[in-house]
């Protein structure tokens, strides 16, 4: 079940592509007999929930069954290699952004009397937006979060995972040459993205000596990241119905999130302001030390070092 989960990354509703027949049968195989209704039941009381398809693939995407399919068993087959040698995975995104200051947090807290907050959400009103960016050590479970202040760009994200193997990575790794990073299909961290791929050159493959192998969902799967589901509904839900007067009750909350199963989470405060619209050269993009996979390369491709 571990790599066969997607989440909510605001409520921590769970589901699986597995049906309880397959579930069933695969411990059967293990010698657990149980029924596919008894696998239901546990679902249930481990969150997990039925889902129906959403309509939210334009026309214009070319993203079948079969080449979604396709694509999870090449992050499958990633993810056991890296598990297999030791080498770090980390899954990455870009959580929703939030009003700092006296607003209303969705969910509920136990109180003798309800607070009160701003009737609006007025931005002008705030301390400003946080944009958390979120790196999640798969193999560690554990959370990091850079709480930028700015705009969420590609470069913000690269920052956010070079801090993070400056910080922890590089301590937790200490003789890690490669690393997978699993990301979504669009946004900072987005496949079309050039700046996405010339900032991880640059700042995590040459600075730091890295191969980063990155296999990105298919669009429209991004609840399959582990990230989502893993790290940023626990978030959600430790600071759920609590308003974000400041960025260092935000970055409180984020501190204080932890799990049974052992997540633990660090955050930093990131001030840095970000530039949009920075753009690539088709030079720029020729020179960097990119191999694209044999499957899918729009989805999974290896940067190296440019000097070895």
């Amino acid at each position: 079940m571990l790599d066969e989960t997607a989440g909510d990354p605001m409520t921590g509703l769970k589901w699986t592509r597995k049906t309880t027949q397959k579930i069933a049968e695969q411990l059967q195989k293990i010698g657990i007999n149980i029924s596919r209704n008894s696998v239901g039941r546990l679902l249930s009381e481990m969150d997990f929930s039925l889902k129906v398809n959403h309509k939210k693939l334009s026309k214009g995407s070319k993203v079948t069954r079969e080449t979604r399919n396709e694509q999870f068993l090449t992050i499958d087959r990633e993810r056991k290699k890296f598990i297999k040698a030791g080498d770090p995975i980390i899954s990455v995104d870009g959580k929703k952004k939030e009003l700092i200051g006296e607003f209303k947090n969705h969910g509920t807290t136990w109180r003798q009397t309800a607070r009160a907050v701003k009737d609006h959400d007025f931005k002008s009103e705030s301390e400003g937006k946080a944009a958390p960016y979120g790196v999640y050590d798969y193999q560690a479970n554990k959370g990091f979060i850079s709480l930028g202040t700015s705009s969420e760009t590609a470069e913000f994200a690269v920052d956010s995972i070079e801090k993070w193997w400056i910080t922890e990575g590089n301590k937790r790794y200490p003789n890690a040459k490669n690393i997978l990073i699993l990301a979504d299909s669009g946004g900072s961290n987005g496949c079309s993205s050039r700046l996405w791929k010339y900032e991880i050159q640059k700042k995590l493959s040459d600075q730091h000596r890295l191969t980063v192998t990155i296999c990105h969902y298919p669009t429209g799967a991004s609840k399959w990241n582990p990230i989502e589901h893993r790290l940023f509904s626990e978030i959600s839900k430790n600071w759920a119905g609590r308003p974000l007067e400041s960025f260092e009750t935000a970055l409180k909350y984020i501190r204080t999130t932890k799990t049974k199963t052992g997540l633990t989470v660090t955050a930093r405060h990131s001030k840095k302001i970000y530039e949009t619209g920075i753009k690539v050269t088709d030079q720029e993009l020729a020179g960097l030390n990119l191999f694209m996979h044999p499957t899918l390369p729009k989805w999974n491709y290896k940067i190296k070092p440019t000097r070895m």
